[in-house]
């Protein structure tokens, strides 16, 4: 099961359209299925304050993932992903996408990271993954 929370006010987001489509992904990337997870969605300076702490980023970014639980574990709580609608929103508008598709690319990318891929240190396996998950998902952007 997923969950998707709103922590933020400033951008409209249709949690339940959300959910809908986390859960559909979450059943279709391997190593998600049986698993669950909490989407919240927050402003910029919420998850600025998360990468600082956790990342030691002291900036806004767009998806943080804060995996949880062993692999290979049927059932399990795969983690936290959390989005800044803020972000979403202007990153949308700087690729011509709408703030739908937008949200769906970073709970993909979100769940990904769950399952143990790491686009910083892997030899583009986790992108190769995102684009053909994207691909079958239909939020090829």
């Amino acid at each position: 099961m997923i969950e998707v929370l709103n922590r933020q006010k400033k951008v409209r987001i249709d949690t339940e359209a959300l959910r809908e489509f986390a859960e559909l992904a979450r059943g279709t990337v391997e190593e998600a299925k049986g698993g669950s997870a909490t989407v919240v969605i927050v402003s910029d300076e919420r998850i600025q304050s998360l990468n600082a702490e956790f990342r030691g980023k002291n900036s806004a970014t767009d998806v943080l993932s804060f995996p949880f639980g062993e692999e290979g574990d049927e059932g399990r709580f795969l983690g936290d992903i959390v989005i800044s609608a803020e972000t979403a929103e202007r990153q949308a508008k700087e690729n011509g996408l709408s703030l739908e598709t937008e949200l769906r690319q970073l709970v993909l990318h979100g769940i990904l990271h769950l399952c143990g891929y790491d686009h910083e240190t892997d030899d583009g396996e986790m992108d190769a993954l995102e684009i053909r998950y994207r691909n079958e998902l239909g939020i090829a952007g």
